[in-house]
């Protein structure tokens, strides 16, 4: 499949099969994140994946959705402060790089069969608590994956190409 058929084929799972991720899928998933680039290569990012049913309990307190509570794995995207890189007017490129790699993440997952959701509308305070992470590590996102659950593909409106470019 062409990236671009790729790309079309993704869209946010919010119903998963009741069938497990095998282990080698997973590895595929987290080899497209570690292969993702950030600024000046600092790759500052962690990945938690939770599959035993738990802890995924514990952090679906901090996203309390039905649907997520299904999903076989969660990946937490955790991304660290103190080595991220820095552009020269402050700006903290951090959250840039872990999207990158989420979205490496998604479309990886898109590619093996699998389907994921960005949660990013979640408490993070009390995610960072239930995984009890050291203060250098904020999450960024909830990637939940799993094998969806739908026969039917939800259509993806995107706007036109003039409503998103300017040409000069």
């Amino acid at each position: 499949m062409s990236f671009l058929a790729l790309t079309k084929k993704r869209y946010s799972v919010r119903k998963y099969k009741d069938q497990p991720v095998e282990r080698e899928k997973l590895l595929q998933v987290l080899e497209a994140a570690r292969n993702a680039p950030s600024a000046c290569n600092f790759q500052p990012w962690h990945f938690i994946v939770l599959t035993e049913e738990k802890i995924k309990s514990q952090v679906a307190e901090a996203y309390p959705r039905d649907w997520f509570k299904k999903a076989p794995v969660v990946i937490v995207a955790c991304g660290d402060h103190s080595v991220s890189w820095k552009r020269a007017d402050g700006k903290d490129h951090c959250d840039v790089d872990l999207a990158i790699a989420i979205e490496h993440m998604a479309l990886a997952a898109a590619d093996l069969g699998l389907g994921t959701c960005w949660v990013c509308a979640f408490d993070a305070q009390r995610c960072h608590e239930i995984l009890a992470l050291p203060d250098n590590l904020e999450v960024i996102a909830l990637l939940p994956l799993g094998y969806p659950d739908e026969e039917v593909i939800p259509e993806k409106k995107r706007k036109g190409i003039d409503e998103i470019v300017t040409w000069k």
